[in-house]
């Protein structure tokens, strides 16, 4: 693996400003969201709206990942992506919420999930996934992937290509009248064959008017998850794989979710409907 030294906080710049001209998410501004009391079986309409708010933040996120290479900031990332958001006319989903700081997430190496933009530098051989929200037509699309920065090591590259494939894997995997469990199934079985550790804790979840709707979507194989797939679900699948154990850590700044070995982690992510036979992926740029 990797000998990089291992990540310490940085220094946040002010926060990013939004036009008042672009809506809000009704949580913003406040400790946390109003709970969502809606289907989880969304109209058409909502669903085209998701297309919209999808497409943007995987847009954002191809923008933002063009930056990386060693040196760049990951306070620069959260700038091209919260501009890009702007520009179309989408809120940036994580800036506010709960009151997360900045406007997307980027977790480097041994970040499981949730790392806070600042003045760190990228470094060659890091592996930097970032994680990006929009909220337009009072939907939100969120989708994340982790890049290579530089020459990276083989073992978390390899790493990166089987998270992404994981995450693939368990798309093909969901079809109506099957159980919320087959993903986190299809997730395990396959980590398992190369000894990956898989995050248990920090789940997919519905999505649609509500940032996270209490839909829960395990990536292991949990006998709990027993909710039945129907077309026009809309939810996310985001496997974090790690080289060690799934145990984490928290950084003293409540958000950074750090492998408690401080081994690699990786992750993906799409936002998707259930169709009549499978699914449509709604996060591609």
């Amino acid at each position: 693996m990797s000998g990089q030294s291992l990540l310490v906080p940085g220094t946040l710049s002010p926060t990013r400003r939004v036009p008042s001209s672009i809506p809000r998410p009704e949580y913003v501004g406040k400790p946390a969201p109003t709970p969502y009391t809606g289907p989880e079986v969304q109209d058409t309409e909502t669903i085209e709206k998701m297309r919209i708010a999808s497409r943007i933040a995987a847009q954002a996120m191809e923008e933002a990942a063009k930056a990386i290479k060693p040196g760049t900031t990951t306070d620069e990332l959260d700038r091209i992506a919260h501009e890009y958001m702007c520009d179309h006319q989408a809120y940036p989903s994580d800036l506010g919420y709960r009151g997360f700081p900045k406007s997307i997430c980027t977790s480097l190496n041994e970040v499981i999930c949730h790392g806070i933009p600042d003045s760190t530098e990228l470094r060659d051989g890091d592996i930097v996934n970032l994680d990006i929200t929009a909220y337009i037509h009072g939907v939100h699309g969120d989708t994340n992937a982790t890049y290579l920065c530089g020459e990276v090591d083989e073992e978390s590259q390899l790493l990166v290509e089987r998270t992404r494939e994981a995450l693939n894997r368990s798309i093909k995997a969901v079809k109506p009248g099957r159980q919320i469990n087959i993903i986190g199934r299809v997730i395990e079985s396959y980590a398992k064959r190369f000894g990956y550790g898989v995050v248990r804790d920090f789940t997919g979840h519905g999505i649609n008017s509500a940032f996270h709707s209490g839909l829960i979507i395990p990536h292991y194989d949990d006998p709990r998850a027993t909710t039945v797939i129907r077309p026009g679900m809309t939810f996310t699948i985001e496997p974090m794989l790690t080289l060690g154990t799934h145990d984490y850590d928290i950084w003293e700044d409540g958000w950074t979710v750090v492998t408690k070995d401080r081994k690699r982690t990786a992750q993906f992510e799409h936002t998707l409907v259930v169709t009549d036979t499978g699914t449509e992926v709604l996060t591609l740029p």
